[in-house]
């Protein structure tokens, strides 16, 4: 069985206005327990990422403001949650909960973090709900570490995955892809190595198309060795702030073909759970338990 990073802290110190989308981190976990797709030894509590392995990829200022909780106004408006300690630990907790997935996916095919996919945060600010950027933090470990070579980064979140873009423009060594609506969040959008922007109310048909089309382009050209999925539900027709009109079976069929993928190339392969913002709880969690049924069903 595939191990899964799992806190309580992941839920506990969001702000008011922000805890009814993000209580899923407990009830994924409870819903997965209960059917039997996982066991409660399945999940680890991750340590907190130490501070040598975020100023790899963050500035050491930025890291500096944010614990002692020094951030502008301005910066801390763009992140779009008021500032706290907590939730810097909180983001903390997230991104080592995501390193460690590294060498647990390494060592058993997959290993999945029931929080992150934190993509819009960039080199010395944070946006969009995000303050550390956990994949590019995890992606610089194992390249430091000498434990990947050439990683692709799967992004289809809805919103592009605008801060690791910038990130890893000028790292040949990490490959990104962002799947995304053209004209949902962030409006400027920056330039991955492969992105796919979707027009209004694209469905599951074409989508998925292009996602089996493109990911075997670039398997193909650019040979990575190791894959980051950040599996957002926030395409689904349903969500508030999605803007495409993906299905809760087509998401699976999306978690399919990435998973089907990484498993039949024998990539090791990280999953982060990324957005989902519907009106409906069940519908988020049912669409994000589909991710781990799914992985599963490949690796156990």
């Amino acid at each position: 069985m595939f191990k899964v990073a799992w806190s309580s802290f992941y839920n506990h110190p969001l702000p008011e206005g922000h805890r009814f989308p993000m209580i899923k981190y407990d009830l994924i976990k409870e819903q997965l327990i209960l059917e039997g797709t996982l066991n409660e030894l399945d999940f680890f509590e991750p340590i907190p990422v130490s501070d040598e392995l975020i100023c790899r990829t963050h500035d050491k200022t930025y890291l500096k403001n944010l614990k002692n909780l020094t951030l502008s106004n301005k910066e801390i408006r763009k992140t779009g949650f008021p500032l706290s300690l907590d939730l810097v630990k909180r983001e903390i907790l997230i991104a080592g909960g995501t390193v460690m997935c590294c060498d647990f996916a390494l060592d058993g095919g997959v290993s999945m973090n029931v929080a992150g996919g934190t993509h819009h945060a960039y080199h010395d600010y944070g946006e969009g709900f995000c303050l550390l950027n956990d994949q590019a933090i995890a992606a610089n470990y194992l390249l430091n570490a000498g434990k990947a070579k050439k990683i692709l980064i799967v992004d289809l979140d809805v919103h592009q995955g605008n801060g690791t873009a910038i990130l890893f423009a000028d790292n040949p060594n990490v490959i990104t892809l962002s799947f995304h609506g053209a004209k949902n969040y962030p409006f400027k959008k920056e330039v991955s190595d492969y992105d796919v922007a979707f027009d209004d109310d694209v469905g599951d048909e074409i989508y998925l198309e292009l996602l089996e089309v493109t990911l075997m382009n670039i398997y193909h050209k650019e040979s990575p060795d190791f894959i980051f999925y950040q599996s957002g539900v926030d395409a689904l027709m349903e969500d508030k702030l999605g803007r495409l009109s993906m299905t809760v079976q087509g998401l699976k069929a999306r978690d399919e073909m990435v998973l089907g993928f990484c498993y039949r190339y024998g990539l090791p392969v990280v999953v982060c759970m990324g957005g989902g913002y519907s009106n409906s709880l069940y519908q988020i969690v049912e669409a994000h338990s589909n991710t781990f049924r799914v992985a599963a069903e490949l690796y156990c």
